[in-house]
């Protein structure tokens, strides 16, 4: 059964590459994507390079364990250092945050909980899925955002370009 699932795609390093490289892999796994906007911000919890932010929402039959495994080699294919520290540049930073409406903790904490704290996070959530309701606190996404302390955060909306069209350089990869 296919379930909506909620992907956040962050980089600092040569971030504009790193997204679009993440995107045509999500592509080459999952078809057709979600986008929200792409979003700038300062880095959370670490000094370092303004962010690169975005979610993705995809359709999948995977578990949340498959799910999980695959973005750590999409990471690891991309750059990503394993066991690298948690507030530390990176080039390829991909979290499930919404697995339909799961609530667990097991194999990892879903809704995330940063969609709650981060304005990477949840402003593209609202955008992408305004009138979802989130699993644990039962209010939409958009009145979450609205309600949304906006000072906390300096974050800012950014031109970006990525076709399906480069989602063939994943599949090289894959085929190698």
């Amino acid at each position: 059964m296919l379930s909506r699932v909620y992907i956040s795609l962050g980089s600092n390093i040569e971030p504009d590459r790193y997204l679009k490289s993440g995107l045509s892999e999500l592509s080459y796994h999952f078809g057709k994507l979600l986008l929200s906007s792409v979003y700038e911000s300062e880095a959370v919890g670490f000094k370092g390079s303004n962010f690169l932010n975005m979610v993705v929402g995809v359709d999948t039959e995977l578990s949340i364990g498959e799910l999980v495994s695959l973005f750590k080699q999409i990471e690891q294919d991309n750059g990503r250092l394993v066991g690298a520290k948690k507030f530390a540049p990176r080039t390829l930073d991909l979290d499930l945050l919404l697995y339909g409406d799961k609530v667990t903790f097991d194999p990892v904490e879903l809704p995330r909980a940063e969609i709650l704290t981060n304005a990477f996070v949840l402003w593209p959530m609202a955008e992408l899925a305004a009138d979802l309701i989130h699993p644990a606190v039962n209010i939409s996404y958009q009145t979450l955002w609205n309600e949304y302390d906006k000072t906390q955060q300096r974050l800012w909306p950014v031109p970006f370009a990525w076709t399906p069209a480069l989602a063939d350089e994943a599949a090289t990869l894959y085929s190698l």
